[in-house]
């Protein structure tokens, strides 16, 4: 189980770190080089997102790479091919990100079918919620997959309390409300953080705005996993894909 996976490595480690990249951007090949140089500097997990027209979860980076993907030609079906080589290649848990449009279009049990074939471990859907999802979940269920859900800073002890039973492997807490990619202040969401502790006993993993060793200093003791999106994203903008191997062992304690 996911879950188990994540605190054995813990055990080693301490806070573990996510990273993020959106399949075919900037090119397949380059997606395959990431993985690769994210792996071999310390990544834990990585979230391998399906790229989509309206990823509104997304800020304008992470937004800019799903649109450059699409018009490169990435498909679901060479997301899915890319992701089953990952998933056989690395010795770390992958996990799909994307909105619920692609597995609805796809067909729910044919998705998560092949989800399960390609290796990965689970699945974030950023825009269903768990009651309006119970076909999906339900197949990610029977079929020993993780879906993951997230938490938000306005979310009430009730609104906690009725996601956690549904969620498997850890759950996503979100820094802020927004999207992906703006200025977070770690500082303020001690209170938040121990909300979620009391509302699920699963790992839980923070992201929106994680970019620095800092940052992940900051939350060491406060959460289980940090989650590093957009910052990657930018560096191959700005830098190119050899960038973010040196940045991800930056990093590293």
């Amino acid at each position: 189980m996911l879950e188990a996976e994540i605190r054995r490595k813990q055990a080693e480690k301490g806070l573990l770190l996510m990273t993020h990249v959106v399949l075919g951007y900037p090119s397949f090949d380059d997606t395959r080089r990431l993985v690769g140089s994210m792996v071999e500097a310390g990544a834990d997990l990585i979230e391998l997102q399906i790229p989509f027209s309206e990823p509104l979860a997304d800020g304008p980076v992470i937004a800019h790479a799903n649109q450059r993907a699409l018009a490169a030609g990435s498909t679901v079906d060479r997301c899915f091919e890319l992701a089953s080589e990952l998933a056989r290649e690395y010795p770390i848990p992958f996990l799909f990100m994307t909105y619920f449009n692609i597995p609805f279009r796809r067909g729910v049990e044919r998705f998560v079918g092949d989800v399960k074939a390609a290796g990965l471990r689970g699945v974030i859907v950023a825009d269903l919620p768990p009651e309006e999802g119970d076909a999906f979940y339900g197949t990610m269920n029977r079929a020993g997959l993780s879906p993951v859900f997230f938490f938000s800073p306005r979310s009430t002890d009730a609104r906690l309390a009725e996601v956690a039973p549904h969620a498997r492997g850890f759950v996503y807490c979100v820094a802020r409300t927004g999207v992906t990619g703006a200025v977070t202040e770690f500082a303020s969401l001690d209170g938040y953080l121990a909300r979620c502790r009391r509302a699920t006993s699963l790992p839980l993993a923070l992201g929106f705005g994680v970019k620095s060793k800092a940052d992940l200093e900051s939350l060491r003791g406060k959460i289980d996993i940090a989650v590093v999106g957009s910052q990657v994203i930018r560096l191959v903008d700005e830098q190119g894909v050899a960038a973010v191997g040196p940045f991800i062992r930056s990093l590293q304690p």
